[in-house]
């Protein structure tokens, strides 16, 4: 069965974002990013991987899941940011028609469970839309998501920020177990962090 995967940045005191939604003040040089453009290639917008001149067909992930806000942070000039890959903006506005991007404002759990069913997920590279699921962000789709999240993988920056767009908006206390996978500590600060759902 394909994973849905939250893979985002976070900042030491748990936050995904400024208030506003800037997330401008996590590094993006050094020695960390080699490995994330080699493991998370699909994850890099369509335009500025072609820019860079990254190869994207390697990538884990066939779909990538955002919340309105989330999806908002490209407009105007990137109406469909990733679109190589199979994208769902849960929205109840209207959104201008984009290149493989769908909107809905359908309950994200059933939406989830029914991509979940299309395949086995790779777990490395993708094959007719059966590849994981990227869980993007932001906070209120993740925390809508946590019954269904598989895996966790923390880009975590050497940054507080004080406040800001939390990891998960706050709910209800539900205590669940994830397992760490491992972790890799990188001379620019960045530690990135992988756990997964206890079975």
């Amino acid at each position: 069965m394909r994973e849905l995967i939250y893979y985002v940045a976070v900042s030491l005191d748990g936050y995904i974002a400024g208030p506003e939604g800037q997330f401008d003040s996590f590094p993006t040089e050094g020695d960390h990013m080699d490995v994330l453009l080699e493991e998370y290639p699909d994850t890099i917008p369509t335009d500025i991987a072609a820019h860079l001149g990254i190869d994207q067909s390697s990538g884990r992930f066939s779909t990538v899941l955002m919340g309105a806000a989330t999806h908002a942070v490209g407009l105007p000039d990137m109406p469909s940011p990733y679109r190589h890959l199979e994208q769902v903006v849960f929205t109840h506005r209207e959104l201008e028609p984009a290149e493989n991007l769908t909107t809905t404002d359908a309950n994200p759990v059933e939406v989830v469970r029914e991509l979940k069913q299309r395949g086995e997920g790779s777990g490395g590279g993708r094959d007719g839309g059966t590849g994981d699921i990227w869980l993007c962000g932001g906070a209120d789709l993740a925390s809508q998501l946590r019954g269904e999240i598989d895996r966790l993988v923390l880009k975590r920056q050497p940054l507080l920020f004080g406040g800001g767009i939390p990891l998960f908006t706050p709910g209800d206390y539900e205590p669940v177990r994830f397992d760490h996978v491992r972790t890799r500590d990188f001379d620019s600060g960045v530690a990135l962090t992988e756990y997964v759902r206890r079975p």
